[in-house]
């Protein structure tokens, strides 16, 4: 199976950033990709609660989604929507990052809400307080294609590696990470955070993302890292998108998973440790 990774310079407006999306789709499946995938939030890209209670839109009346899934089916591919922002009925308002892995008939196959809100200090004026704006999310997914089954995360996921291990004992063999990684973060931590989690578990781990400077129409203008990434089983990074949007493709081969899961069996239940002294 060809997988493509999409990577994108999405806007805080999802009317302008469909057809920019819907574009790149066609082109993958233009050049054989059966497995298409695009980054979190590929809808929105807003730091402004305000603006963004204008502009989302509820899972059911959404357009982005309500587009690709239609895209999905008239190109018969697998799509992985990375995730969409959107408006939900909690009685706080917030919203929900949510993953959707589309099917080729256009019908969703799974859909995983992001479990780990991104609170951080990044430096003395970079904050980040995901929680405000988002609930997260309470189950972990797995979802099962035939070209491989495919464990759903989001980005600041990847810090947390009990959640991979999860799903690859589960019988995950690809595990997915969009992500919109600032920009600091990412050059100190995403490709050893990526390949560490394909080495753990000896599963593919593809991780496309938004990347540069993000138009803002209110609020503070976003950064992100770019450099969306296929890692293989093994640990070596197979395509690296570097900075700029665009699209890499790498090329699935479950037998890469057994081999590397037979050669390191990491994922055989641990023994009992015990507690600390």
């Amino acid at each position: 199976m060809k997988a493509a990774l999409i990577q994108l310079n999405s806007s805080d407006d999802p009317e302008a950033n469909l057809p920019v999306t819907q574009a790149y789709i066609r082109e993958a499946a233009g050049r054989g990709a059966g497995f298409v995938l695009t980054p979190e939030v590929t809808n929105c890209v807003s730091g402004s609660r305000t603006h963004q209670i204008e502009v989302l839109q509820t899972q059911a009346n959404d357009p982005t989604l309500a587009a690709l899934r239609e895209q999905a089916d008239q190109l018969n591919i697998w799509l992985l929507i990375g995730s969409l922002a959107l408006k939900t009925d909690d009685p706080d308002g917030r919203f929900a990052n949510r993953s959707f892995l589309i099917n080729p008939d256009g019908e969703i196959a799974a859909w995983y809400d992001k479990i780990h809100m991104f609170d951080v200090q990044v430096s003395e004026v970079e904050t980040y307080r995901e929680s405000a704006g988002y609930r997260p999310g309470v189950r972990s997914v797995l979802a099962r294609p035939e070209f491989g089954s495919v464990g759903m995360t989001v980005c600041y996921d990847v810090r947390f590696p009990y959640l991979f291990r999860q799903l690859a004992q589960a019988g995950a063999e690809i595990l997915t990470v969009p992500s919109a990684f600032s920009k600091v973060t990412g050059q100190a931590h995403w490709e050893v955070l990526l390949r560490a989690r394909a080495i753990e578990t000896g599963s593919y781990v593809l991780a496309p993302a938004q990347t540069g400077l993000h138009r803002a129409s209110r609020g503070k203008p976003r950064e992100t890292y770019g450099h969306s990434m296929a890692v293989g089983p093994w640990g070596d990074v197979l395509a690296d998108a570097g900075a700029e949007s665009g699209i890499i493709y790498v090329d699935l081969n479950m037998s890469e998973v057994a081999k590397a899961r037979h050669r390191i069996p990491s994922l055989h239940a641990a023994p009992e440790y015990g507690n600390p002294e």
